[in-house]
């Protein structure tokens, strides 16, 4: 478990182990969200869409042309 203390402005310091975990790097972005409950969920902002590139790759696999795919 890790701690944090808050400052007078509301700014907090995410704990090492923390940042580890989520591969924060200086000037990532971080989500969080409080549910009905009390808890947050926070989660790391640091992907971008250009990470996904060749995900669906398959190797051996022709492209589709644009009409194959929209049939």
């Amino acid at each position: 478990m890790a701690i944090t203390k808050m400052t007078s402005k509301g700014q907090v310091t995410i704990p090492k182990e923390i940042r580890e975990v989520l591969k924060l790097k200086p000037g990532d972005k971080v989500s969080m969200t409080a549910l009905p409950n009390g808890k947050v969920i926070m989660r790391a902002k640091n992907r971008s869409i250009l990470d996904s590139y060749g995900a669906l790759h398959r190797p051996g696999q022709k492209p589709l042309t644009l009409e194959q795919m929209k049939r």
